[in-house]
Formats: C-alpha cells, sequence, structure tokens
C-alpha cells in the first residue's frame, strides 16, 4: 500500500494542487424602471366673483372751542388742565402797571363730542377654485385659448 493509497491519510499540499477546480457561478439581479402613464389630470382654477355688504362703525370727532374770560391776575402762567372731560388752556398776557404782572385773559374751554354711524358698502369679493378633471392615460386634454 503506497502513501497514497490510504485513506486516513491527508492530502499533502502538491496533491491538492493538482485536484480538478470546480468553477463557481455568481448570478447578478439588474433591476430596470420605466414610466407607464396610467391617466391624466387637468386641474383649471375658476375665479367667482360675489357681491357682499362690507359693514363697519365710523367715528367723527367734532371739537368744540368756547372761550371764557377770566380778568385775573395770576404769579405764574397756569398749566393745561382737563376737568369733567373738557381741556382748559390758559391764554396769558404781559400788561404794564406799575409793576409786570401776568393778567389770566381768557380760557379755552375744549369739548369733545363723537359720533358713531354705522355704514354698509357693497364690495365685490373674488374667491378662486380648482377644478381637477380626471382624463384616460391616451386621451389629451381639449386646448383652452
Amino acid at each position: 500500500m503506497t502513501k497514497q493509497d490510504d485513506p486516513d491519510r491527508l492530502p499533502l499540499r502538491d496533491e491538492l494542487n493538482t485536484s480538478n477546480t470546480i468553477p463557481l457561478v455568481e448570478e447578478e439581479l439588474r433591476l430596470e424602471k420605466r414610466s407607464v402613464v396610467t391617466g391624466k389630470v387637468r386641474v383649471r382654477t375658476v375665479v367667482d366673483v360675489v357681491d357682499e355688504m362690507a359693514q363697519a362703525s365710523l367715528e367723527e370727532e367734532t371739537v368744540e372751542v368756547t372761550r371764557v374770560p377770566v380778568d385775573r391776575m395770576v404769579d405764574e402762567a397756569p398749566a393745561v388742565r382737563t376737568e369733567d372731560g373738557v381741556t382748559i388752556v390758559p391764554i396769558v398776557e404781559e400788561v404794564l402797571v406799575v409793576e409786570k404782572r401776568l393778567v389770566l385773559k381768557e380760557e379755552l374751554h375744549i369739548r369733545r363730542h363723537v359720533k358713531t354711524e354705522q355704514v354698509e358698502v357693497p364690495v365685490q369679493l373674488r374667491k378662486q377654485r380648482a377644478i381637477v378633471e380626471r382624463l384616460a392615460a391616451d386621451e389629451d386634454p381639449p386646448v383652452q385659448e
């Protein structure tokens, strides 16, 4: 029995190199995509005009000025003041006596009057909405002019 005939013996490295080679096969996957038209959509916008009444409150303010004579001697000019919703603006002048003194000549009494009025004005409001239409894949949309 030779060394090569012994079933329990492992083959030598040189003997392995001379054995038959088995080619390995590998599969590859190639994935491709393509676009397929399955339908079409047409979107258009339409503007609707709606007439509505716009409502608002308008205020008008007027001022009434009343001159009130005072003719009183004062040591210094009084400050502007407000009493019961009336703004009082003192008016002074210097007069020559033997000495110089301030004389309160008059006051301006200013009253505010507020008038509120409800008004209605017609206005046009534009509202836009979208219309979506589904078309078959082979159908062309009509030309809009």
